[in-house]
């Protein structure tokens, strides 16, 4: 069983000094978490396109489904590569 009384418990909680390092945290999953949620949408978009068996509105509900995942995915990259601009034009680092 574990001890929630000793300090060393919750040690990645002693990392976040300040709420910056904390947003960057979550900023930095929020990516990788966009990413997987948007690959698992054009599958899944994909596979509705293929099993539509010639069925106009599944076919349509499949090309909805893998344009909107694509059109999200293009967003979190297009995001992603903002924040590496700022940086770069900045000194900042926003993601580390």
């Amino acid at each position: 069983m574990i001890d929630l009384s000793r300090k060393d418990v919750f040690s990645p909680a002693e990392h976040f000094t300040t709420l910056g390092d904390l947003v960057n945290v979550i900023v930095k999953n929020a990516f990788v978490l966009a990413g997987i949620i948007s690959f698992v949408l054009l599958i899944l978009g994909g596979f509705n396109f293929i099993v539509s068996a010639g069925d106009a509105k599944k076919a349509e509900s499949g090309r909805n489904g893998v344009t909107g995942a694509v059109i999200g995915l293009l967003v979190v990259i297009g995001s992603f590569w903002i924040i590496q601009i700022i940086n770069k034009l900045t000194g900042l680092t926003l993601l580390q």
